[in-house]
């Protein structure tokens, strides 16, 4: 019985030795593997399927096959588990692998990520030159349209300056020529009005001859009608004499409404007017000249000669004058 055992263990040795060969061989192939492929779920123990085949056998032959996979099954226990933990050791190398790979695509996202901060950065500060260059070049093109606006300004100043100028020289010319104008219409009219005063002064005259011989014959009579009507005389002459001062004064440019000058002017018995001053001026020299030369020019009044002598004396040798523009 014993011969019979050992000769069946004999007989099972070889496939034993082939099956823990193959077993090795495939652990050896499942690292390799494991190093260059996918993970595979832990392969199952070739033993099993030998083991299985040989249920069909004998039961001596069976219990034999037991004994012979139960010291099978230990001993491939701890390469069972060496395979595992080449299994671990494979994953953690693939984890380490895929950790550094993600580490790795980590460092690129942030290397470019950080290349495209810069590329941003530096598109945002060409575009910050480009704008400061071009404020700059929109304050120097509005310093220079500023320049211009300045410059033509001050042409056009230029211009109209001269322009007034010679408008104002038109003016003062012609003011020139009209007040020459006036100057030798007055000196016409004095001359006119001069040789109106002598045509007048001779026709006066003549009548004053002609009264003076009238007077001469009836002195009661003149005397009569100064004593009766001497006052309504009086106003009359003063009229008279308003009236004549009036026509042969010479308005200056300077008179105005409510002025007024107050004269003294000195006569003689005939009329006729030897002094003409001003005793209150206007406050225009202007106005005051020509009230006096208005005076003078008139020469002589000879319906003085109407008054008897003391009514002349107290009334009209020496007569004050309030003249005005608006007589």
């Amino acid at each position: 019985m014993q011969q019979r055992e050992r000769s069946s263990s004999e007989s099972l040795f070889w496939p034993v030795v082939w099956a823990v060969a193959l077993h090795t061989l495939m652990f050896a192939m499942l690292f390799v593997s494991f190093a260059f492929a996918p993970d595979l779920p832990p392969a199952r123990p070739v033993v099993q399927a030998t083991l299985y085949q040989l249920k069909s056998q004998s039961q001596a032959t069976t219990q034999t096959n037991q004994k012979i996979a139960g010291e099978a099954k230990k001993t491939a226990a701890p390469q069972y588990e060496t395979e595992q933990l080449e299994q671990k050791k494979a994953e953690q190398q693939k984890q380490a692998a895929a950790k550094a790979a993600e580490q790795k695509k980590a460092d690129e996202v942030r290397k470019a990520e950080a290349a495209k901060k810069a590329d941003a950065a530096k598109k945002s500060e060409a575009e910050k030159k480009a704008a400061e260059q071009k404020k700059l070049a929109d304050i120097a093109k509005k310093k220079a349209v500023e320049d211009e606006a300045k410059k033509e300004a001050a042409e056009d100043a230029k211009k109209k300056a001269a322009e007034d100028a010679k408008k104002k020289a038109a003016e003062e010319a012609k003011k020139k020529a009209a007040a020459e104008a006036a100057k030798k219409k007055a000196a016409e009219d004095a001359k006119k009005k001069a040789a109106e005063v002598a045509s007048r002064k001779a026709v006066e005259d003549k009548k004053a001859a002609a009264l003076a011989e009238l007077l001469s014959d009836e002195v009661g009579h003149q005397q009569a009608l100064a004593e009766t009507q001497g006052d309504q005389v009086a106003g009359n002459l003063d009229d008279l004499i308003i009236k004549l001062i009036t026509e042969s004064w010479q308005r200056p440019m300077s008179a105005r409404s409510g002025m007024s000058v107050a004269l003294l002017i000195q006569m003689l018995p005939d009329g006729t007017i030897t002094n003409a001053s001003v005793t209150r001026s206007s406050g225009d020299a202007a106005f005051d000249s020509s009230a006096v030369q208005a005076v003078r020019n008139v020469g002589r009044i000879a319906e003085m000669q109407q008054l008897d002598r003391a009514t002349f004396d107290s009334l009209y040798r020496q007569r004050a004058v309030l003249f005005k523009p608006e007589n």
